[in-house]
């Protein structure tokens, strides 16, 4: 049996994101994904908690063969041994997926396989793009799967990443 894991912010799960799980579901017969900067919510650049992270990575997921866990991870600012912080807080997996240079580089250093993952139609299908037209009131639906729509609308995720990133400054 081999276990994968993958870490990512996920703010929100969107369609890039899933279509990474299942091309690495290929490969694997269980995958962790590691929720990170589990910490962090209520902010532009993070506006939902982990818990609201995990319910829409576990509800997109309902429908896979894979076996999946969804697992926390908040952030540790010294990356010589995030490695070992990730590992504690994790599943025991066989291999992290990752296109991230320096989550390769401390992965590779503490003498664990890596592969990198596909990325599917990233100009679009991030994470930054995705929340600039949940701002913006623009089509962001269609860049997620429909169980993170049902997510975002039980937990007023929408209104709160637009009250957040309401500026103060006299209209600025």
């Amino acid at each position: 049996m081999t276990r994968g894991f993958y870490i990512g912010r996920f703010q929100p799960y969107h369609n890039g994101h899933h279509n990474v799980v299942q091309s690495i579901a290929e490969e694997v017969d269980e995958l962790v994904l590691g929720i990170g900067s589990a910490g962090d919510s209520h902010s532009q650049h993070d506006p939902f908690t982990a818990g609201e992270r995990i319910m829409m990575i576990t509800k997109s997921l309902v429908d896979s063969d894979l076996v999946t866990y969804a697992v926390p991870i908040e952030d540790l600012d010294r990356n010589s041994v995030w490695v070992s912080h990730v590992q504690s807080m994790s599943p025991d997996f066989d291999v992290a997926y990752s296109n991230n240079p320096l989550v390769i580089q401390l992965f590779e250093e503490a003498g664990v396989e890596v592969r990198q993952s596909p990325m599917y139609n990233r100009d679009v299908l991030e994470g930054t793009e995705v929340r600039d037209r949940m701002i913006e009131g623009d089509d962001w639906e269609k860049l997620v799967p429909d169980a993170v729509v049902e997510v975002v609308e039980e937990t007023g995720g929408l209104e709160r990443i637009q009250r957040v990133s309401d500026s103060d400054s006299n209209g600025e």
